[in-house]
């Protein structure tokens, strides 16, 4: 946190060439899921660089207590900003998940493609370079009858417990995104991967936008994306998780 004599806010730094543009992208995230007025979202400040430093400047957002409506709200919010759509998956720009790369490019129309060119395959690769290598090719051709055509929803990306807040009047607030126009059920499926979240989240998101028919049984797959996100930054602690997945579509 920042104190100056007006506010308090919000700084984050890196380095400028470890990971170009990182902090330009995520202010766009931001801007962006600001834009569907949804949830509560950090307005951004400034962004830019100095010297060999790169600066994000956020408004900070006070926490407090849950609510007694707070995940009522959260979901009916997630529910309202999945709402917001385009013509095609991705994004006008590439930008981050954590410290890896994420590639948004192409005018991709259909989920499945998505999900296996500009999330899975990329880091398939990343992990290869690393040492650890899958048998997809089955696995690919399966998962194409497995995801429901539906149209592209503007994610968070990376909605983990630590990327939400409660703001000091009990309502759901969202940080560090790992934004896209990409298939809904990937957020739904991060939320379930590492707990944090209450079951009634789910119950009034479904309500205010019902999910397609066995989205439970797809948790799994579209936790992949996440698990092998993990493999790469973090070692083969992950690699179990990734195989089962595999084996279980393959």
């Amino acid at each position: 946190m920042l104190i100056t004599t007006n506010e308090n806010l919000v700084i984050k730094l890196n380095n400028k060439d470890a990971f170009p543009e990182m902090f330009a992208k995520e202010a766009k995230g931001l801007q962006l899921l600001n834009s569907a007025n949804a949830l509560k979202i950090p307005e951004v400040v400034s962004f830019g660089e100095i010297e060999n430093t790169s600066y994000l400047l956020l408004e900070y957002i006070p926490e407090g207590k849950q609510a007694h409506t707070f995940w009522k709200d959260f979901g009916i919010g997630l529910a309202k900003q999945h709402q917001t759509t385009q013509a095609t998956f991705g994004l006008d720009h590439d930008n981050y998940i954590g410290s890896l790369p994420q590639n948004n490019s192409g005018n991709i129309q259909n989920a499945a493609d998505f999900y296996t060119e500009k999330r899975l395959e990329p880091q398939f690769q990343i992990a290869a370079k690393q040492g650890f290598s899958f048998e997809t090719t089955s696995f690919y051709k399966n998962i194409q009858h497995e995801i429901p055509d539906e149209a592209p929803a503007l994610l968070h990306g990376d909605l983990w417990s630590g990327n939400y807040l409660v703001t000091s009047n009990g309502k759901p607030a969202l940080i560090d995104p790992a934004v896209a126009f990409a298939p809904r059920e990937m957020d739904i499926s991060l939320m379930h991967l590492f707990g944090g979240f209450q079951d009634e989240v789910f119950h009034y998101y479904d309500e205010e936008f019902p999910l397609a028919n066995g989205w439970k049984n797809r948790i799994e797959l579209w936790q992949l994306y996440y698990l092998l996100v993990h493999l790469n930054l973090f070692g083969s602690s992950y690699l179990g998780g990734v195989q089962r997945v595999i084996e279980k579509y393959s």
